[in-house]
This record gives C-alpha cells, structure tokens and sequence, in this order.
C-alpha cells in the first residue's frame, strides 16, 4: 500500500486543480468570440497586438482541456506546458496592472504546481501511465 502513496498524491493534486482549471476556462470557452477577443487583448501588454481572438481562444483552450487532460493524466508535457504559460501570462497582466499580491500568486502558484507535474509525471494513477503499459512501454 505504501507503494501506492505518491500516485494517489499525485492523482488528488491533478484532480483538484484540473477541475479548478476546468471550471475557470469553461465560461472563457463559451464565451465565443467577444470573451476571446477581451482576453486576447492582453497580450498587448507585451507588443503582441495582432489576433486577439485568437490569442484569446488559446487560453480558453488552454485553461479548459489542461485542466481535463490534467485531472484525466493525459499528455503531461503539452498540457503542463500550456497552462504554465497561460498562467504566467495571467500573473504578468495582473503585475503589469497592478493588482494585489494575491491576484498574482495564484496564477503562479498553479503554473509553478504544474512545472513540478512536468518534471515528476502524473503517477501510476494516470491514463497516460495506463496507455504505456498496453503499449509495452516502461
């Protein structure tokens, strides 16, 4: 049983956050092309000024399918990838704003939650653990 323990810790930190991510991007995603075009506007805070829609629908997409491919355990560098990015995005328009502390940390704590996703994998309790196996890969 011992054994077991890192991959049910695993398994409750991708499940909380991945649902929490979900949560967060669905209204973004289904908010169409006026809700994209507001948050890919933010990327002018960086000189990026072209494609704001598309931008935009990225995050809702990164936000939303992170979040399930995260909680599922599925496509661990992809999915961490995006949503760190997302998320540091996120911290640097709230930085560049100048909100409170707390609106900044809580896009980087969940970036930074997920680097560590990156580097340790998602646990035997994991759809992509489960397809190596079928696949005969170690």
């Amino acid at each position: 049983m011992h054994e077991k323990l890192p991959a049910i810790g695993l398994l409750i930190i991708r499940l909380i956050l991945g649902v929490s991510l979900m949560i967060h991007g669905l209204p973004k995603l289904a908010g169409g092309a006026d809700k994209w075009t507001a948050l890919g506007s933010v990327m002018g805070m960086f000189g990026i000024t072209f494609a704001p829609v598309f931008w935009g629908f990225m995050a809702a997409i990164s936000e939303f399918f992170g979040g399930l491919f995260l909680a599922l355990g599925l496509f661990r560098k992809t999915s961490c990838l995006l949503i760190f990015s997302t998320m540091l995005v996120a911290a640097l328009m709230h930085t560049m704003k100048g909100d409170p502390s707390g609106k900044i940390l809580h896009p980087l704590e969940i970036g930074f939650t997920v680097v560590g996703l990156f580097f340790t994998g998602y646990g035997s309790i994991s759809l992509d653990y489960i397809l190596r196996r079928v696949r005969g890969e170690k």
